[in-house]
């Protein structure tokens, strides 16, 4: 039989801790070996009987999540964390994972998760409630959806230059004079400097670098 992993839940809520036990410990090899109803309570328990997983509440009083994760590390404590929380904000879930969590489970699906999160980071893997993955997931479609949109937006009205101009644009960007272009293209450098003329009034700017840095600003898109 294989080694059961040894878990310790923490959470202020008697209810919560129950509903927990009872899930976890019908999946065979997973045992409960401790219960905490808050932080300070959770961190003794964690230092001293080593747990594989601890089940952590983010808000729990005299010591929150944060605080307990940041005391275990300090204490060199090897208990892989996984915390429970109701908040599914992007920054909440990205600063636990920075403070070294390993999984992160929604209490609104804890009840079907919390086994499977469980094994998944006993495994040495990270753990994140599929609610989260899809809203992350769906923020970054929204987010590359918006980018595409204002990129299509700024080159319908960006100016009509020729294959040419780009062409002479995206030398300009890479340093090169006038002189240095017309010997690249293989034209007269007073042809270069006309195209530039005509580059500048198409794209309504003026004075001195002010093409340099447009080239600059705009080389990805050229």
């Amino acid at each position: 039989m294989a080694e059961e992993i040894r878990i310790l839940i923490a959470d202020d809520h008697p209810v919560v801790r129950k509903g927990l036990r009872m899930q976890i410990e019908e999946d065979e090899g997973l045992k409960v070996v401790a219960e905490a109803a808050d932080g300070e309570t959770a961190l003794a328990l964690l230092a001293s009987l080593e747990p594989d997983i601890a089940v952590i509440d983010i808000e729990m009083p005299k010591l929150d999540g944060f605080g307990l994760v940041r005391k275990a590390a300090e204490k060199k404590l090897k208990t892989a964390i996984l915390f429970l929380t109701l908040h599914a904000e992007e920054d909440l879930f990205q600063a636990a994972m920075d403070a070294g969590v390993r999984g992160y489970v929604l209490k609104d699906s804890a009840m079907e998760e919390i086994a499977a999160a469980v094994r998944v980071v006993a495994d040495g893997q990270r753990y994140l409630s599929a609610a989260l993955t899809t809203r992350l997931l769906d923020k970054q479609r929204d987010s590359e959806r918006g980018k595409a949109a204002a990129a299509a937006a700024a080159s319908a009205s960006a100016p009509q230059l020729t294959p040419s101009e780009r062409r002479i644009l995206r030398l300009i960007a890479d340093g090169l004079s006038s002189k240095e272009i017309g010997s690249e293209l293989s034209i007269h450098y007073r042809t270069v400097e006309n195209h530039r003329t005509n580059i500048c009034r198409k794209l309504g700017i003026e004075g001195t670098n002010a093409l340099l840095r447009y080239a600059l600003q705009n080389k990805n898109t050229l």
